[in-house]
């Protein structure tokens, strides 16, 4: 894997993946954070660009998104099909998220699908 640095920027809904050479954006998570019906974090999406695909970047961002949660005490809602996959592959590192809280998450971005 690639010297990454990993950043939260909640008021752009981001997690970003930045080159420790140069600081450039090489990876993010678009996400949003759900109120209801309980305080979640939710990928929408996640994007590594193509020169540094195959890096572990994606990963580290799935990982850092959850450690995230865990430390505010919150769920990871995924709807981000490479999240899902992660988390299906690294069960202990994420929590399954309640269908309700899921399909809450869906709604909300059906409603709200500006900047995703």
């Amino acid at each position: 894997m690639s010297d990454i640095e990993i950043r939260d920027d909640r008021q752009a809904g981001r997690l970003e993946a930045l080159a420790s050479q140069g600081g450039e954006v090489v990876g993010h998570i678009q996400y949003f954070v759900l109120e209801s019906p309980a305080r979640a974090l939710v990928p929408v999406h996640t994007i590594v660009e193509p020169a540094h695909e195959g890096q572990g970047i994606a990963g580290s961002l799935a990982r850092e998104l959850y450690t995230i949660a865990a430390r505010e005490g919150i769920t990871v809602a995924p709807l981000c099909p490479y999240v899902v996959k992660w988390a299906e592959r690294h069960p202990d590192e994420a929590p399954a998220a309640d269908p309700e809280l899921l399909r809450a998450a869906r709604e909300w971005l059906a409603a709200n699908p500006e900047g995703f």
